[in-house]
Parts: C-alpha cells; sequence; structure tokens
C-alpha cells in the first residue's frame, strides 16, 4: 500500500491545532492509503509544542519536530520534508484556510501520473480587498519577472511525489522561496482549484511587512530582473544628462551664461543621486544574499522530534 505523510508546520498554532487535527483525521481515515501526520512547530512561543505532544501521545501515526528557535516557515517546510520517507507527502498550514478534505482530490491526480499537485485559490475568503488586491498584483509580477513560471494564487497547499521531493531535497539554498522551488525542480504539475476558507481561529503571523519581506525574496531569488531595471534606468539617466548638458552647453555659447539654475541644479542632483542609491540598494540585496548563502549555515535546528510511528 502507498505511504502518505502530511506535513503541517505551525508557529503560535495552539488555538487550532486540535480543531485542525480532528478534521485531518477524519479526511485520512476514510482514504486507501497508509497516512502519517508530520507537525513542525517552528519555535513556537505558545503551548503549540505541548498540544502536538499530546496529539503524538493519542495517534501513533502522528508525529512532530521542534525547531530550536523560530527559522521561518520556509525552513520548518524543509525540515518536516526532509524527514519524509513516504511514497508522497502533501504540505498545509494548520489555520484550517486550506481544507484537509481537499487532500483526496489531490491523491487523485498523484495517482493519474502527476508529481507536484498545488492547490489553487479560485477566490479568498476572509481577507481585505487590499490584502487581495496585493496578493494578486505579486502573483502577476512574478509571472512576468521569473524566468521559472510560479502559478498564480497558489501558496503552499499541495502534493509532492518521491521523485519530487528526492529533487527538492538536493536544493539547499538557505534564501528559500518555496513556491519558487516547488516549480522549479519541473515533473508533471498540475492544479485543484479550491475556495479558500477565512482562518478558524488565532491570528495571522503574515503581516504586510512579512509578505513584503517575503515578496522581495521570492523576486531576487527567481529573477535578476531588478537588476536589468537597474541598468536600463541608469542608462536612461545618463542619456537625460548628457542631453541636458549639451543643451546648457549650447545655451551657453548662443546666449551667454547668466547666473541662474540653481532649482534646475538641485532637481538633477538630486534625482540622479536617487537613482543612483535604488541601483545600490537593488544591487545591495543580490550582495546580501550571495552572502548569507557563502557562509553555508545549516537551514534549522532541531530541538526535539519524535517521528511518526516511532516506539515509545
Amino acid at each position: 500500500m502507498s505511504q502518505l505523510t502530511i506535513v503541517v508546520p505551525a508557529y503560535n498554532e495552539s488555538a487550532v491545532l486540535a480543531t485542525f487535527h480532528r478534521r485531518l483525521c477524519q479526511v485520512l481515515d476514510g482514504m486507501s492509503l497508509d497516512c502519517d501526520v508530520l507537525y513542525v512547530d517552528d519555535g513556537s512561543r505558545d503551548d503549540s509544542w505541548s498540544i502536538i505532544e499530546t496529539l503524538v501521545a493519542g495517534d501513533r501515526r502522528t508525529g512532530g519536530l521542534k525547531l530550536s528557535r523560530n527559522f521561518g516557515k520556509e525552513a520548518a517546510l524543509t525540515a518536516g520534508l526532509d524527514h519524509v520517507t513516504a511514497d508522497a507527502a502533501v504540505v498545509i498550514d494548520a489555520d484550517l484556510q486550506d481544507p484537509p478534505e481537499l487532500i483526496p482530490a489531490l491523491v487523485e491526480q498523484w495517482r493519474a501520473g502527476y508529481d507536484v499537485v498545488y492547490a489553487t485559490r479560485s477566490a479568498r475568503e476572509g481577507e481585505s480587498g487590499f490584502k487581495r488586491f496585493t496578493a494578486a498584483a505579486f502573483y502577476r509580477s512574478m509571472e512576468r519577472l521569473s524566468d521559472t513560471p510560479i502559478p498564480r494564487d497558489t501558496g503552499d497547499f499541495r502534493l509532492l511525489s518521491r521523485r519530487a521531493l528526492d529533487a527538492l531535497g538536493q536544493l539547499r539554498e538557505r534564501q528559500r522561496f518555496m513556491k519558487g522551488l516547488f516549480s522549479w525542480i519541473g515533473y508533471r504539475q498540475t492544479a485543484v482549484h479550491y475556495l479558500r476558507e477565512p482562518r478558524q481561529a488565532g491570528t495571522t503571523k503574515w503581516n504586510y511587512w512579512r509578505l513584503g519581506q517575503l515578496a522581495i525574496e521570492g523576486i531576487t531569488s527567481f529573477s535578476t530582473a531588478p537588476l536589468r531595471l537597474a541598468t536600463w534606468v541608469g542608462l536612461a539617466s545618463a542619456a537625460l544628462a548628457f542631453a541636458y548638458g549639451m543643451w546648457v552647453l549650447v545655451k551657453a555659447v548662443l546666449y551667454g551664461d547668466p547666473v541662474r539654475g540653481y532649482p534646475t541644479l538641485m532637481l538633477v542632483i538630486l534625482f540622479l543621486g536617487g537613482v543612483q542609491l535604488l541601483a545600490l540598494g537593488v544591487i545591495g540585496e543580490y550582495l546580501g544574499r550571495n552572502y548569507a548563502e557563502s557562509k553555508r549555515r545549516p537551514l534549522y535546528f532541531i530541538e526535539q522530534q519524535r517521528l511518526p510511528r516511532d516506539p515509545g
């Protein structure tokens, strides 16, 4: 019988973990697969790990990893997927915005021969109009900027086959944008559409600052377009400055050079200075990522672990 592992990253999700586990187990009980669940506590400050330990003690097919601190969701996902030995894995968040009841549909497409089956949101309930607008803008920007096609309106909720997991395990870069890495490995991929529900309990950990950081991570990890943009803006600024300089020279030769133009001079200096700082900022983002990669630090450390079906 085929084996399936459900990987669930959790950070301060104590308010919803028990409810999520009940719904998930109801789904797994009705499937003709040998299923287990692996929770990854990403350094939670609440009692999420205590709840996970209780779930592990009450269900032999449930396991847990407790990271030594909060490494971020991308690292927590990596830790969970690194410990999967099954034929396939499903990644799902614990907040119940992604319904566990969709897992059989993902498995059906996997059995049809697909290696990556991702869940695409047809609608996003419980989110503000601004949040939906910015999310749509991000995915469409990535679609244009990235050399790797990244599906629109698609989060981390997906199924990965064994060979997709093995391929993903070879990608050990520290600056991890998992949505891009899932697409980059290739293989046969398809979508299952669903309605994303509002969060059932607790509060979201993704404020606009963290979402902005994730967007920068995604763009710089899978596109050099900002560097090319800085180059073209620099060339355009240089061309404008040269044209303006020629105009000033011709005017001085033909009409003399009265002492005027302080506002124009300040405008030109501020414009060129701003363009240079923008270009340096873009270069700095890429240079910082190269610096982080060069240190070759581990992606995560595990403080405690209890894998599914472990004795004792």
